[in-house]
């Protein structure tokens, strides 16, 4: 644990203390936070910095002060310091508060200039190899940061908990009662969160992406599911939402929520994935980070009704061979869905990781087609057309299809192909020195199960086989590891897998003889991009996005 022990001075003495008296205390780099120190009984006159490995009595540093007016208080704030910290002196009866304060975004930071490790910090060293906001940054890079006079944010997500001080010792003293009020919140120390993707020029045509760096297992929390939407998230009442099918079939129905969840439910692991998920990456290196590059996919456990139960109910008229399914957003999204897929293993989810479907994912009702291109899980789903052939609508005509050299449109690629990416080590992280290290990454497949997955340390010359983690599921995340020791040279990382089908991840090369070169010269597609990734490392432990360049 790194430690800073901070001094302060008040510009006048407070219930009896002496001209002169400082107040003590120290924190430690467990998060990335700026620190902020107020008095609230009057100005504090200066702070002073010292790191926890410096003991002499002159090993003081004074940092700059802002001050700010907040009511009759006055709160002087210095952004000293990446770290959360604890009170070890100060007033009786919290005369003297010491908190932390931040800013609420959804796009973690990436490493600031003067953050590097020093080779005299009694840190945790691997964990700044992370550009994410909940790993630790050195501290004394940090101090030089502020003798600079640097501004350090933190991106901390509303859902995070209250920041709080960190005792020396926890069973000395009485933890925290329950404070969630009723749903449980993160620790503070944890800030993974959802990127938007800026790319997007319409603000409610909305994208962002999963942190998979920051991951464990498979599953997806709920609230780091990545979303895509085209017009908005809709504030939906479910006891008034309603589920129409109709068309080609015997018994046209009306489905309330409560009608749907009297039929016996399903769960089942599934990956979505966006259609447009890694589309930036087509013609040349362009995102700089895992989550930017491939977090239009999260996997989730998904609970509802099986769609082949309510075909049942109103019965299909012969020659019944699609079904529309249309949203109840502002977009109205529509996507014909072929017949056989919905006898198979389509679901009418209500229900994600053991709760409601999150606003953004559909509530109070998706859609799911395991395996198939995201855009066709309808969210917000209120109408289910049955016919005799597809729709042609927007989304799959002008959109998700993708153009061939000839100007002609490939439609309906609904199945996603196998696809893997090294989330450990990747884009924007930085290793910190020659070593082992431990690769990981994710696989999914549309197809099925994961079979195998290979990872090369020397730009695909040469592969090893992964270990895939337990459990491997059929049309979920699979993760994969592989031990490494890197000599400390420059070198390319990769990951390919193959499916229980037997295809196997193509290089972009490969894609392309398929395709053609990124398809139409004018109209050239973007979706559907499953290629394999390339992450180069440099001497100095630098890690960057290594496909090709334009």
């Amino acid at each position: 644990m790194c430690t800073v022990h901070i001094r302060c001075w008040p510009a006048s003495p407070v219930h009896g203390e002496q001209e002169g008296s400082a107040w003590n205390g120290h924190f430690q780099s467990k998060c990335l936070h700026p620190l902020f120190v107020f008095n609230q009984f009057g100005d504090l006159e200066r702070c002073a910095l010292r790191p926890g490995n410096v003991h002499s009595a002159d090993g003081w540093e004074e940092v700059p002060a802002r001050s700010t007016t907040r009511g009759p208080e006055t709160e002087i704030a210095w952004k000293v310091a990446f770290g959360c910290f604890s009170v070890t002196g100060g007033k009786p009866n919290g005369e003297c508060q010491m908190t932390t304060k931040t800013r609420h975004t959804t796009r973690p930071q990436t490493r600031r200039p003067g953050t590097e490790t020093s080779p005299q910090e009694e840190c945790e060293c691997k964990e700044g190899m992370f550009p994410r906001s909940s790993r630790r940054h050195f501290l004394t890079g940090a101090l030089s940061a502020v003798g600079a006079g640097a501004a350090a944010t933190l991106s901390r997500p509303a859902s995070a908990a209250e920041l709080t001080p960190v005792p020396d010792d926890p069973t000395k003293e009485l933890g925290a009662g329950i404070i969630d009020g009723g749903y449980g919140v993160r620790s503070q120390f944890e800030n993974e969160g959802r990127a938007r993707l800026n790319l997007l020029k319409n603000p409610e045509a909305t994208a962002s992406m999963t942190p998979l760096a920051q991951g464990t297992g498979i599953i997806t929390p709920s609230g780091l599911h990545f979303e895509r939407h085209h017009g908005g998230i809709p504030n939906i009442d479910p006891a008034r939402h309603r589920l129409f099918v109709h068309g080609m079939v015997k018994n046209p129905k009306k489905y309330t929520i409560a009608d749907l969840k009297r039929f016996p439910s399903i769960s089942r692991m599934l990956f979505i994935e966006c259609g447009g998920n890694t589309f930036t990456e087509y013609k040349a290196a362009f995102q700089k980070n895992v989550q930017d590059t491939h977090g239009l996919t999260s996997t989730s456990e998904w609970t509802g009704v099986p769609l082949s139960t309510i075909l049942r109910e109103v019965g299909l008229q012969e020659g019944a061979a699609w079904i529309l399914a249309e949203g109840a957003d502002a977009a109205v999204m529509t996507r014909s869905i072929p017949i056989d897929k919905s006898w198979s293993d389509a679901l009418l989810a209500y229900g994600q990781n053991g709760e409601a479907i999150r606003p953004e994912q559909g509530y109070p009702l998706r859609l799911i087609l395991p395996g198939w291109e995201g855009n066709t899980h309808i969210k917000w789903l209120r109408r289910l057309e049955i016919s005799d052939k597809p729709f042609m609508t927007r989304w799959e005509t002008s959109k998700y299809t993708d153009i061939m050299p000839d100007g002609k449109a490939r439609q309906f690629t609904f199945t996603m192909e196998a696809k893997s990416v090294i989330t450990f080590p990747s884009g924007e992280m930085k290793l910190p020195g020659p070593g082992f290290y431990e690769i990981t990454g994710l696989a999914w497949s549309g197809r099925g199960k994961m079979k195998r997955v290979e990872v090369s340390t020397d730009g695909g010359t040469t592969w090893q086989i992964a270990e895939l983690q337990q459990p491997v599921l059929s049309l979920a995340h699979t993760r994969f590891h592989l031990p490494w020791v890197w000599d400390g040279r420059p070198t390319v990382l990769q990951s390919r897998c193959q499916d229980e089908t037997g295809y196997i991840q193509p290089t972009i090369e490969q894609l392309e003889a398929v395709r053609g070169s990124v398809g139409h010269p004018k109209f050239a597609s973007f979706y559907h991009n499953n290629s394999i990734q390339s992450w180069g490392i440099e001497t100095d432990g630098s890690v960057f996005n290594a496909n090709r360049t334009a």
